[in-house]
């Protein structure tokens, strides 16, 4: 990844997106790139492989169809757009013309979670539920832009399809220095260790985990965060651990419903593997349509800000 880039320091993870598919088009001469009319930060890749470059206009089905259609051809299609779109208005055409035959098309979008102030029709808020149902389907959530290039280079070599989900792209917080964790599609990232509980979370969240963490390390306690960007398949491995390793109290901390995404996600695995946890406390949109406000103001609103983590951590780190 860059090196020109530090902690906390804003990037734009739509300009990642169009650098990363112009490089990865001079390597693979087989890459489309398809937009249902979302297509500005294509420019670059637009402007270099014009003949590999479709903007179809207002229509997620058809973007997905078409895709589909490339990759029986033996091509490696991207599609970018909006995710509330393109998970809900087009799930049949990604379940039956991708996820049945296992094709290698990527669906990397943004405004998931209630970032864009854009009311309930343009927040992706069951996305990763409905993503995470299809068979075949590789599904993540990333929070720091300078992964975006990163998880779009090992797909390049995936069989099957994957889902990519970010904010709303344009200004995006760097999370880690560079080199500082391995990315691995399928693994999770131990973003700050700690022994008395962990906190799991994914994309916009993992900022406000992190502050959690900071917050009660002020008051003696050790919290670890994991950004399991990776919802599917899911580190079962790191999630066993972080029981052993922190008492078995854990936090869920996303911006999805809170049942349906990681939280429930991560309640497979711990009754799968009959994990014996003292607390474990999720948090979440409710069944509620969230409504028009900035992303941290709804959050504060429906129960899953900032200090509503931290008194979440607080409880499970008073359970025996």
């Amino acid at each position: 990844m860059p090196v020109t880039f530090t902690f906390g320091e804003m990037l734009s993870a739509r300009s990642v997106i169009g650098t990363t598919l112009a490089e990865l088009g001079e390597e693979h001469a087989n890459l489309w790139v398809i937009t249902p009319d979302i297509g500005a930060t294509l420019v670059e890749f637009r402007d270099r492989f014009p003949d590999r470059f479709l903007d179809v206009g207002l229509a997620e089905q058809v973007s997905v169809g078409i895709a589909a259609g490339l990759a029986y051809d033996g091509n490696i299609p991207v599609v970018s757009g909006m995710l509330p779109f393109l998970s809900m208005r087009a799930l049949e055409q990604v379940r039956t013309d991708v996820c049945y035959p296992n094709l290698p098309v990527k669906i990397i979008g943004t405004h998931g979670g209630l970032v864009g102030n854009g009311g309930s029709t343009h927040y992706a808020v069951e996305d990763l539920a409905l993503m995470c149902a299809l068979t075949n389907m590789t599904v993540t959530s990333i929070g720091d832009p300078l992964m975006v290039g990163e998880i779009l280079r090992q797909s390049m070599t995936m069989d099957g399809p994957i889902y990519i989900r970010l904010a709303v792209g344009k200004k995006d917080m760097v999370l880690y220095e560079p080199g500082e964790h391995e990315v691995r599609i399928g693994k999770g990232i131990v973003a700050s260790d700690g022994a008395d509980a962990t906190i799991f979370t994914h994309g916009t969240t993992v900022a406000q985990a992190l502050q959690a963490a900071d917050a009660l390390a002020e008051e003696g306690r050790s919290v670890r965060v994991v950004d399991m960007f990776t919802l599917k398949p899911i580190d079962e491995e790191l999630i066993v651990r972080c029981a052993e390793e922190t008492g078995g109290r854990f936090v869920v901390l996303e911006d999805h419903l809170a049942y349906g995404g990681l939280a429930s996600r991560i309640a497979d695995v711990v009754a799968d593997r009959g994990l014996g946890l003292a607390a474990f406390e999720r948090l979440g949109i409710p069944q509620v349509y969230a409504g028009f406000g900035e992303d941290e103001q709804l959050r504060d609103k429906h129960g899953y800000g900032l200090t509503a983590t931290v008194d979440a951590l607080r409880r499970v780190l008073g359970a025996s």
